[in-house]
């Protein structure tokens, strides 16, 4: 590569200079990305991906040198061999929550990792505090909240179970956040997190009971719990609950994901609401994925319309645009757009996803999922954002607490491909947490929680966790050994 290459941009058709600056045997790049604006690309941030061997580099809007992982150490292995009735066919009916599952059925990831995949599409949150039409960034609130739940699209494997006070912690200064997460309670399983703007702007915090139960054909999440977003600028809080998801054809036939059920997220302090509903597939699949709502303001007025498929993106339009047009049905077809830059040389390593959203005239794209990497199906389906989760940097080893994921045995050796030492050492972990608790429970103590409290959330007053502080700081000396 010579010190300075022209990468194609996929929005403009242009050519963009990028500057090669030398580190050691691998090359570093620094560049200044633009935001721009366009008729479908005026919601996100305008980015780069350069390769350098087997990692990447992303270069975003702020200045940085974030250099990630493009793949998993070893593939997904094969579950033919493996029945998935044979063991749920006892469990009809039952809160698998509380059942310990064959490790074949996992994905190399603990769970307190796959709730961090919200924070995949921050960009969308940084837009909103851009904003001063209160409209507007619910509108950028509300597509925040579909994206999050995008990741799990075709991710059929089940994350791991945390173990009572594993942690994790993410920095991402290319993105402006950094977030924390505790497992506070192991029955019920409670997983809080709590994540923050390095630059104040913003905080996303929420506790989450994942209740699960087999109904013989099919495997049903509820994801209890509450999702809060403060915006500091403009003094604003957003609260919802996620849609349910279910896992289908778990006897027979291709597994598919379905995410159904009504989403409210309320502004509390504008008391504006957006409604979404994420459609059930129905009979004939029609309404596979379909994400339909509007958003009110505090006289109950209707706004705009929000429309669209949480597999793909999500547009608004004007209601009496939308019901011209027969309520999101026109015969018209979108042309193909995408929200970032992409170069020339990574179309062949990217997977896009088939439009299969017909865009109404007027509409304004909000935001489309990012393209997964090609050989995702090899890697648990899993997103370029998803494939870096779990990887330990030696720069890491030492200042993270103990308790981070990253450091459970049996993840890592799953991720390497090595299954005989992940199911040893998943059985191993689980007898030291219950060992744990029998000595707790012959002395009379009680489990003490060390980075979040109980207590109700402050927009809702329902049961929630809410961070104390003090995790950035790095004493961790107090910490248990719980590997």
């Amino acid at each position: 590569m010579n010190s300075e290459e022209e990468f194609y941009d996929a929005e403009t058709g242009g050519r963009t200079n990028l500057t090669r600056m030398g580190c050691g045997g691998e090359g570093m790049v620094q560049a200044l990305c633009d935001s721009k604006t366009s008729q479908e690309n005026n919601m996100r941030e305008k980015r780069h991906v350069v390769v350098f061997g087997h990692v990447s580099v992303c270069l975003c809007r702020h200045v940085c040198f974030f250099i990630c992982r493009k793949t998993l150490p070893f593939p997904m292995f094969s579950r033919n061999d493996f029945s998935i009735w044979g063991f749920l066919r006892k469990c009809i009916g039952m809160e698998l929550s509380k059942i310990t599952m064959p490790i074949v059925f996992n994905e190399p990831l603990s769970f307190l990792q796959r709730i961090t995949e919200y924070m995949e599409h921050t960009y969308l949150i940084h837009q909103a505090c851009t904003l001063s039409d209160s409209i507007e960034r619910m509108q950028l609130v509300a597509a925040f909240a579909v994206s999050a739940v995008a990741s799990q699209w075709d991710r059929t494997g089940k994350p791991f179970n945390p173990l009572l006070g594993e942690t994790y912690e993410l920095i991402r200064e290319d993105e402006g956040y950094r977030l924390i997460s505790e497992q506070v309670s192991h029955h019920p399983p409670i997983s809080a997190f709590y994540a923050e703007s390095l630059c104040q702007d913003f905080k996303f915090h929420g506790s989450i009971y994942p209740k699960l139960k087999f109904w013989g054909k099919s495997v049903e999440a509820e994801p209890k719990g509450t999702m809060t977003l403060e915006l500091s600028k403009h003094r604003e809080a957003y609260t919802w609950t996620n849609p349910m998801c279910c896992v289908h054809n778990v006897i027979l036939g291709k597994l598919w994901i379905e995410q159904y059920g009504t989403v409210e997220i309320v502004n509390h302090s504008t008391q504006e609401k957006c409604v979404l509903n994420f459609k059930p597939c129905g009979m004939f699949g029609k309404e596979l994925h379909r994400v339909e709502g509007h958003i009110q303001d505090k006289s109950k007025k209707k706004r705009c319309v929000i429309y669209g498929k949480w597999t793909e993106c999500l547009y608004t339009i004007e209601p009496k645009v939308y019901d011209i047009f027969g309520k999101g049905k026109p015969s018209c077809r979108p042309r193909r757009a995408f929200l970032f830059c992409i170069p020339r040389r990574l179309n062949h390593s990217l997977m896009y996803v088939e439009d299969t959203v017909t865009m109404i005239p007027g509409s304004t794209l909000l935001w489309r999922i990012a393209p997964r990497p090609t050989h995702s199906a090899q890697m648990y389906n899993f997103t370029s954002f998803a494939m870096t989760l779990n990887e330990l940097e030696p720069s890491m080893e030492g200042v993270i607490a103990p308790t981070d994921c990253r450091l459970r045995p049996d993840i890592r050796a799953m991720e390497n491909g090595d299954i005989d030492t992940a199911c040893q050492e998943k059985e191993r972990l689980e007898e030291k947490q219950r060992a744990a608790r029998r000595e707790r429970a012959k002395d009379e103590e009680e489990w003490s929680t060390r980075w979040f409290q109980q207590g109700p959330n402050s927009y809702t007053r329902t049961a929630d966790w809410i961070y104390t502080g003090g995790y950035f700081d790095r004493k961790y000396s107090h910490l248990p050994d719980i590997y």
